[in-house]
């Protein structure tokens, strides 16, 4: 049982203990992708989430199976939260017919609605109209589910996030809107995009509930979006959170960071790494040993290059399919 620690109800030791494995497999993942892309062996763009492990994995944790989720186009770590099996991923990335997508889809594109995940998103704010549909479809039908819709900070500009949460406001439906913003659009900082302080402040003007959270506190991520999960399951309406955060990698693999500056990167890698963070946490309260902890990093490791391998082996994708899953 756990005293010392404010987490939601259904949080366990044993699931604290999985969520830290979880972050490690979601950065594992991040970087081996990296690794692939600069050498050449994996085509396209992506755009990794290196350093923002705990805003996915700790919104996700307090959804039920039933749930739904969208995502973005820095999507893998939302995947892997909401169960996606890395084989499947890396598989996708190598264009491998074992893929989610049978290698059709790449990076931005993974989905997996066995699992809830109705699927990353290569359009900026693309997803976000998407989950105010699910979220309709389960007030229509009464199907009981809640969707968690996540985007950028630069998807907060966009129309379709306006008329969106302005949607699901008036129709009280049950959705979660979770901004992660990692300070950065593309190639300039926040603070030049919008003119509030916090993007959450942008609630009031749909009449909902704004908060904004520590994205790289694991703990500060499962409350308060429990509680706008419950909320809204409630028939309450939803909420938006603005997640503060922090990409270590640039916008995308093309992107050399010229508009910030190494010490800021460092100050982020160093002083408020999501995983160490809850490292110290769970050593400290007695729920893992430094041993177990390490353990559990290996195997994240262990189980990235096992999917590496499964997707090196997989079949390429016969050229029969190419027509196949195409809206004429």
């Amino acid at each position: 049982m756990i005293t010392n620690i404010n987490v939601p109800p259904m949080i366990t030791e044993k699931k604290l203990v999985e969520l830290y494995h979880q972050m490690w497999l979601i950065r594992f993942f991040d970087e081996k992708v990296d690794e692939f892309f600069a050498k050449g062996l994996i085509h396209g763009t992506t755009h990794l989430c290196v350093g923002q492990e705990a805003s996915a994995a700790g919104a996700i944790a307090v959804l039920e199976d039933r749930d739904k989720i969208t995502s973005t186009h820095r999507g893998h770590g939302h995947c892997i939260a909401k169960g996606a099996e890395a084989n499947r991923m890396m598989a996708e990335l190598f264009g491998r017919e074992t893929g989610y997508c049978r290698g059709k889809g790449g990076s931005m594109h993974i989905a997996d609605v066995d699992k809830g995940n109705l699927g990353a998103n290569g359009i900026v704010g693309g997803g976000i109209p998407i989950a105010v549909g699910s979220a309709l479809t389960s007030q229509m039908k009464k199907l009981g589910y809640v969707t968690m819709c996540f985007f950028g900070d630069g998807a907060s500009n966009e129309g379709s996030f306006h008329e969106a949460v302005n949607m699901a406001a008036i129709w009280n439906l049950p959705v979660v809107f979770i901004c992660e913003n990692n300070q950065y659009g593309m190639s300039g900082p926040v603070k030049d995009m919008v003119k509030v302080a916090n993007i959450a402040d942008r609630a009031a003007a749909y009449g909902i509930p704004g908060k904004v959270v520590d994205g790289n506190d694991i703990f500060a991520m499962m409350n308060v979006t429990h509680e706008a999960v419950e909320r809204a399951r409630r028939g309450e309406g939803p909420m938006l959170i603005e997640a503060k955060t922090y990409r270590w990698k640039g916008h995308s693999k093309s992107d050399a960071k010229k508009y910030r500056t190494r010490d800021e990167e460092m100050d982020w890698r160093n002083n408020r790494d999501p995983i160490e963070r809850m490292k110290r946490i769970l050593i400290s309260e007695g729920i893992v040993s430094e041993q177990e902890a390490a353990q559990l990093e290996a195997d994240a490791r262990q189980e990235i290059e096992n999917a590496v391998k499964f997707a090196e082996e997989s079949p390429m994708p016969p050229l029969e399919i190419l027509e196949e899953d195409v809206y004429a």
